[in-house]
């Protein structure tokens, strides 16, 4: 606290107006920085909520990028499962011709080993008959000599 002189009527009017006016210009100064601190913390305000609207936006994107990446991935096991699909299915008709082909071959095999057998037997009797022929034409030679 600032102590005054005294005077005759009371205390030095000179040193207690200057006082008042150093009060009232350091009062000036305190306002003039609280009214900067005020703009400041608005500005200050109005950026921290620019940053929490970018944040709400990275969040966001964020979730959809993960949301569409378990999306990708849910496609692709699906795809796969249906490439698999596919392949079973159509190993499964490629063994199943390839065992009708070879039904169809060892039936034809079976065929022709019959009529191999009935070739066979036909040519052994007409060879039987042909050596009887034979056989007889040499008895008619004898006879005729």
């Amino acid at each position: 606290m600032e102590k005054f002189s005294y005077e005759a009527n009371g205390y030095n009017r000179s040193e207690v107006n200057q006082f008042v006016s150093d009060v009232i210009k350091e009062t000036e100064g305190i306002i003039i920085r609280v009214r900067k601190q005020n703009a400041e913390i608005e500005s200050l305000k109005k950026e921290l909520q620019s940053y929490k609207e970018m944040e709400n936006t990275l969040k966001s994107s964020i979730m959809k990028a993960e949301e569409t990446s378990d999306n990708i991935k849910k496609m692709a096991r699906e795809e796969s499962l249906m490439i698999i699909n596919d392949a079973k299915h159509n190993a499964s008709r490629i063994v199943n011709e390839a065992l009708l082909r070879a039904e169809k071959i060892e039936n034809q095999s079976d065929l022709l080993e019959r009529n191999m057998r009935i070739f066979k037997k036909k040519l052994k009797a007409i060879m039987a008959q042909q050596q009887a022929v034979v056989d007889e034409i040499e008895i008619l030679e004898l006879e005729e000599n």
